[in-house]
């Protein structure tokens, strides 16, 4: 897609200018303009090797554009250490298809460290990862281990964690990949209500159909390029009512 006159520093959400990445000889990514506004949310869909987790990377600032910029809530990121710590412990959540979640802490406690790593104190950090538990269905299980949780419950505490800093943006990189289906549509139904819920932008790639018509909007991507689209699946779209009720606000007393 070729580059457009923008105004990013006034745009809530996220929006990547004319970024491409290149690795060794292979162009992951040709210059792609993306935008996206807060509480919108897009699927990406294409299949392996397109570029979509490269574009996810390069928009969390995980990675950095050889060429472009990229815009979150009205900031540019600068790659330096200092601002990319900031920009992970605050303005972005991630979600992942391998949970990610740290073994030796219990659900509670993983969802918490997010606000820990802030200097949030102790009280604040429970109230509010509890309330996200609750909301997700486990505010019963937040004393087990992850090696104690199924898979659709460890992915659950991921979704709680990757909200209850209450970002910005929120990426999600085929989060329901390693889950059967019954499971994926549950975890997708908590992850969408949860942005809904805090407002943020989220960024969705997915291999699955079903999956991604959740989502407000749609687009392909196939050779390092986001094919241009018509019709309801927009790159830009537009509201509609939540798939799924919204669930509390983190911090909510129960």
């Amino acid at each position: 897609m070729t580059s457009r006159q923008v105004s990013p520093a006034s745009t809530e959400g996220v929006q990547a200018i004319a970024v491409s990445r290149r690795f060794g000889a292979a162009q992951a990514l040709y210059p792609t303009d993306f935008s996206l506004g807060a509480g919108q949310q897009l699927a990406i869909m294409g299949p392996s090797g397109c570029g979509k987790s490269t574009l996810l990377n390069i928009l969390g600032g995980l990675d950095r554009p050889d060429e472009g910029e990229v815009w979150v809530n009205g900031r540019p990121l600068s790659y330096t250490d200092r601002d990319l710590t900031r920009l992970h412990r605050s303005v972005v959540g991630f979600v992942f298809q391998g949970y990610g979640l740290i073994p030796s802490l219990t659900a509670i406690e993983n969802v918490e460290f997010t606000l820990l790593v802030q200097g949030v104190d102790a009280a604040t950090r429970q109230r509010k990862s509890l309330a996200l538990l609750d909301a997700v269905g486990l505010g019963d299980l937040a004393g087990r281990y992850p090696e104690e949780l199924s898979g659709g419950q460890r992915q659950r505490v991921a979704v709680a964690r990757s909200v209850v800093h209450t970002p910005a943006l929120v990426l999600a990189d085929e989060p329901t990949g390693n889950l059967d289906r019954e499971n994926g549509l549950g975890v997708m139904a908590v992850l969408i209500a949860a942005c809904h819920a805090a407002n943020a932008a989220l960024v969705l790639v997915t291999h699955d159909v079903e999956i991604a018509a959740m989502m407000e909007g749609t687009v392909q991507m196939a050779d390092g390029r986001i094919v241009p689209s018509v019709g309801p699946h927009s790159l830009a779209p537009s509201p509609r009512e939540p798939f799924a009720p919204p669930i509390p606000q983190p911090g909510v007393s129960r």
